[in-house]
């Protein structure tokens, strides 16, 4: 993962891996079980029911929804994409109005990207 920003409803990042589709796909698996194991050990009864209920009716697999279906991998191939799709991700809470810049948003890669600060998560290097 190069760069990534948690919102209050949702998630950007910038990964690379061998078949982005499948690294996505085993990303939001790996997390969404780590998720739902802490909310049960919390006893977040409340938010174990809401993804419950948003669950799609033909998953079966699983009771609970954490993450949107879909993957929408876009290609970077130059450096200049990579610093438009970093500014993207990392303005996201600007646009949003939930932070006047960037590296004010503590959970962003644009504390490492930007000021150089430690990062809640570490990103891997471009390049």
């Amino acid at each position: 993962m190069h760069a990534w920003v948690i919102l209050d409803n949702h998630f950007h990042a910038i990964v690379a891996g061998p078949s982005l589709a499948d690294t996505i796909r085993d990303w939001k698996r790996f997390t969404a079980g780590a998720l739902l194991k802490q909310l049960r050990e919390e006893r977040r009864e409340w938010l174990l029911n809401q993804l419950a209920y948003y669950c799609a009716a033909h998953k079966t697999a699983s009771a609970h929804q954490v993450w949107q279906e879909g993957v929408h991998p876009q290609a970077i191939v130059s450096d200049e994409i990579m610093l438009q799709k970093l500014e993207d991700v990392h303005n996201n809470p600007v646009k949003r109005g939930m932070a006047a810049s960037p590296e004010h948003w503590r959970y962003s890669s644009a504390h490492e990207w930007l000021a150089g600060a430690v990062p809640v998560l570490k990103s891997d290097p471009w390049r």
